[in-house]
C-alpha cells in the first residue's frame, strides 16, 4: 500500500499531467486532473505517443517508475487512448520508522480511454485499473466539454466513480472496501486576445473503510518506559470534500505568459486548505520553453487528530496521519522543454523532450519527530525536503 500523503499524490499526478498517491487513488486524481484541465476550443486531443519516467525522493520515501501513453484519433470524430503506468515504492519514513518495519512495493496503473467529437461538445469516458499487493482500485470517469458564444466559452461536467479494496500483508483474511464520488463542473472565459480566466468547482464523497490499516497513534502511557504506547487508528467511515479553484494566463508582448491558481478546500473532518500557485512561462527561439513556478499550500488538521493523545480510546475517532495534521508546503520549480519538426517526415510530426525538477519543502506544526530521545511531548516538530525530477519523451504524428 502506498503511505505517502494525500497532498503528495495529488500534487504528483497534477505535476504527470502537464504533459505526470487518502486514499483518494492516484487513479482517480490522474484522470480527475486531466480533465480538469480546461481548454478552450471544441478539438480532440493531438495523436501522441509518451514515454515519462518519474522519480521521487523525499521524507524517506522512494518512488520511481515509467509510464507510457498512446493516443490515436479516427476521422476526426473519436479519440483512443491507452496508459500503463508504474510505481516502485521504498518506505523508511517518519511514520514507518516510529511504528513499522521499512517496506518496498510496487503499483501496476492501466487505462484506457475515449473521447468523442460532435460539433462543439467533447464527452470522454477513461476507466483505470490499479493493483498493489494490498490494495487495488477500479475506477471509471465522464466528462463533456461544451463550447458556446463563439468558442470564447468551455464549460466542463464530469463526474468519477471509484471501487477500492484495501487489504492487508500480514492478515490475507483482512479485507475492506471504499466507494468513491466525485462531481466537477469548471468554466473557462476568453476575456481578452491575451488573457483567459477560468472557475472550477469539485467535490468528492466517501464512504468504507478509509484510514489506513498500518498506521497507529500514540497515547500517554506511563507504565512504559517510552512513556506512550500505540493503538490502531480509527477513522469515520465517510468523507466529503470540496475545492473551489481561480486560475488564469496573461499572455505578455514577448510571446511568454504567466500563469496564476488560487484554490480552497475544506471537508467533514475539519481540514481546511488554501494553495497558492505563480508560473511564468518563456519560449526562446523556436524550439525552446522555460517554466519557472512557485506554489505555497497550508492546511489545519482534522478535528480527530493530535500527536499524542492523553490515553487509550481518549474519543471515538483517533489518528496521527502527519497528512492530517497542520502543515504547509512550499514548491519551487523549474523546466525546459524542446521541440523539434520532422519536415521530411511523413508519418510523423515532430517530437519533444521534457524535464522538470521540483523542491517541496514541507514543515509540520502538530507533527513530531520520535526519533529524538527526548521526554515524550518535547519532541522536535518535524520538516523535510523532498525533490521531484520528471523526464518524458513526446512524438506526435
Amino acid at each position: 500500500m502506498v503511505v505517502t500523503s494525500f497532498s503528495l499524490k495529488k500534487y504528483l499526478c497534477h505535476l504527470s499531467l502537464k504533459i505526470m498517491l487518502p486514499k483518494i487513488k492516484p487513479s482517480i486524481l490522474l484522470v480527475v486532473l486531466l480533465f480538469s484541465q480546461h481548454s478552450l476550443g471544441a478539438v480532440l486531443p493531438e495523436d501522441r505517443a509518451d514515454a515519462l519516467y518519474h522519480y521521487y525522493d523525499g521524507g524517506g520515501v522512494d518512488i520511481q517508475g515509467p509510464s507510457i501513453l498512446v493516443r490515436k484519433s479516427i476521422k476526426d470524430k473519436v479519440s483512443i487512448s491507452a496508459n500503463y503506468y508504474i510505481d516502485n515504492v521504498s518506505s523508511a519514513s517518519i511514520d514507518v520508522v516510529t511504528t513499522a518495519s521499512p517496506y518496498t512495493e510496487k503499483r501496476v496503473e492501466k487505462s484506457v480511454g475515449v473521447d468523442y467529437l460532435y460539433d462543439k461538445t467533447v464527452m470522454s469516458l477513461n476507466y483505470t485499473k490499479s493493483d498493489e499487493n494490498d490494495f487495488s482500485a477500479r475506477s471509471a470517469h465522464f466528462n463533456v466539454s461544451q463550447d458556446f458564444f463563439g468558442d470564447l466559452t468551455t464549460v466542463n461536467i464530469g463526474y468519477s466513480q471509484g471501487w477500492d479494496e484495501v487489504g492487508k500483508r500480514d492478515e490475507p483474511e483482512f479485507s475492506e472496501d471504499t466507494d468513491r464520488r466525485h462531481f466537477r463542473v469548471g468554466v473557462s472565459q476568453i476575456l481578452t486576445r491575451n488573457s483567459l480566466i477560468n472557475l472550477s468547482w469539485e467535490t468528492i464523497t466517501d464512504e468504507g473503510f478509509l484510514n489506513n490499516p498500518y498506521r497507529a497513534v500514540r497515547y500517554l502511557d506511563p507504565t512504559v518506559g517510552a512513556g506512550y504506547s500505540y493503538q490502531d487508528e480509527r477513522y469515520p467511515s465517510t468523507r466529503t470534500s470540496d475545492a473551489v479553484a481561480l486560475r488564469g494566463m496573461y499572455y505578455l508582448p514577448y510571446r511568454a505568459s504567466l500563469k496564476l491558481e488560487l484554490k480552497q478546500f475544506s471537508d467533514t473532518w475539519g481540514i481546511e486548505a488554501d494553495t497558492a500557485e505563480i508560473a511564468y512561462v518563456h519560449p526562446w527561439k523556436d524550439n525552446w520553453i522555460f517554466d519557472v513556478k512557485y506554489r505555497y499550500y497550508a492546511q489545519t488538521h482534522a478535528d480527530f487528530y493530535s500527536d499524542l493523545f492523553s490515553r487509550i480510546d481518549a474519543q471515538n475517532f483517533l489518528a496521527r496521519d502527519k497528512e492530517l495534521s497542520t502543515f504547509s508546503s512550499n514548491t519551487f520549480g523549474i523546466g525546459a522543454t524542446y521541440t523539434f519538426e520532422l519536415k521530411e517526415w511523413d508519418s510523423l510530426d515532430r517530437f519533444s523532450i521534457h524535464l522538470f525538477y521540483d523542491l517541496i519543502q514541507f514543515d509540520y506544526e502538530d507533527f513530531r519527530d520520535l526519533r529524538a530521545e527526548v521526554p515524550v511531548g518535547e519532541e522536535p516538530l518535524y520538516a523535510y525536503d523532498a525533490n521531484v525530477i520528471r523526464f518524458f519523451f513526446s512524438m506526435y504524428y
